[in-house]
């Protein structure tokens, strides 16, 4: 791959057949990763009806809650804090099993709903060794992030003023650091493209839902060559971060200390639809299904392969890697 610099390249981008495309269709080794929390900070407290001893019921919340960060739940062992949520931890013996009961409880102390963990022998729960309590909060920890995502969503859905019933309002704030004109160019071609896929895209932070930070690093590597960073953070007003889309890819050193021109316009193209996935996720919708804020998806009815809301291309659902955990790489959100 070779980048086109001369000045009357770049008044006529269109007609360089072999411009770089290190973006276009497979952003990288790695591709793309997407992470986001379903809920507010989740408590979980030493319990005291598990029918298990001292030592084991603060083993066992000290499990659960590692169990749920490593699902990207922002979940703490420990005393709830006023505006947590909780998770009161129970356990009930059915015949020679016991089955723990998971119950989530809001921040005014309104019960929101229960899950189960898989039974357990009576004798292996009451000895309460560790290998016994790790895969009980192993099981147990995808089934209360469930919980928690459906709550949310519910929540969302009977709010006539949430995300759910609304466009989200969105600030792209000015990439940093790119070479060249990389900052200007990918803030701009953000914008475009993220408002294509229908976000209201706004200048300012003012009354914006989600803000979306771009942040590029260039790392050197062997052969000549860089390797090209670009992360997109959405974060919430208050500064929480909401989700993040990263791009990978190597170049040759130096391609891009200049300009961007089509180059922007792929990387942009490529991040904008895991960028959008992640305010609809936030918002209570599924990417991929349903039309216009407040329109569920028709029964049986979904988006066309590559498509968001029918309408707009869901690049990393057709041509990168979208996963719900965080790989190699990618710092978690916490």
């Amino acid at each position: 791959m070779r980048i086109c610099l001369s000045l009357l390249l770049l008044l006529l981008l269109s007609s360089c057949g072999d411009l770089p495309e290190p973006f276009l269709g497979n952003p990288g080794a790695n591709a793309r990763r997407l992470a986001q929390p379903p809920t507010p900070r989740l408590a979980v407290p030493t319990p005291t009806n598990a029918l298990l001893g001292d030592d084991a019921s603060r083993k066992f919340a000290d499990n659960i809650a590692a169990g749920l960060q490593a699902i990207e739940v922002p979940a703490i062992a420990g005393k709830v804090r006023s505006g947590d949520w909780r998770l009161v931890t129970d356990a009930e013996t059915r015949g020679g099993t016991v089955v723990p009961v998971f119950t989530v409880i809001d921040p005014k102390g309104k019960d929101m709903g229960k899950t189960e963990g898989a039974p357990v022998s009576t004798q292996a729960w009451a000895l309460g060794a560790d290998a016994t309590l790790d895969k009980a909060a192993a099981d147990a920890a995808p089934k209360i992030s469930s919980l928690l995502t459906g709550i949310q969503t519910a929540e969302l859905h009977r709010d006539p003023n949430s995300l759910y019933n609304r466009i989200a309002k969105v600030d792209v704030a000015t990439v940093t650091g790119a070479p060249g004109d990389g900052n200007l160019s990918l803030t701009k071609q953000m914008k475009a493209h993220l408002s294509a896929l229908g976000p209201m895209v706004q200048d300012t932070p003012n009354g914006a839902d989600f803000v979306v930070q771009g942040d590029v690093k260039m790392v050197p590597i062997a052969g000549n060559q860089q390797r090209v960073e670009i992360q997109w953070s959405v974060k919430a007003p208050s500064g929480d971060e909401r989700g993040k889309v990263v791009q990978l890819n190597e170049i040759p050193a130096g391609s891009l200390d200049h300009y961007w021109a089509d180059v922007a316009v792929i990387v942009a193209t490529e991040a904008a639809g895991g960028v959008h996935d992640v305010i609809l996720r936030q918002s209570g919708r599924e990417p991929g299904k349903g039309g216009e804020p407040g329109k569920p998806v028709e029964p049986g009815k979904v988006a066309e392969p590559g498509k968001a809301a029918a309408t707009a291309p869901v690049h990393g659902q057709s041509q990168g890697a979208l996963l719900e955990t965080p790989k190699a790489g990618v710092e978690p959100v916490r």
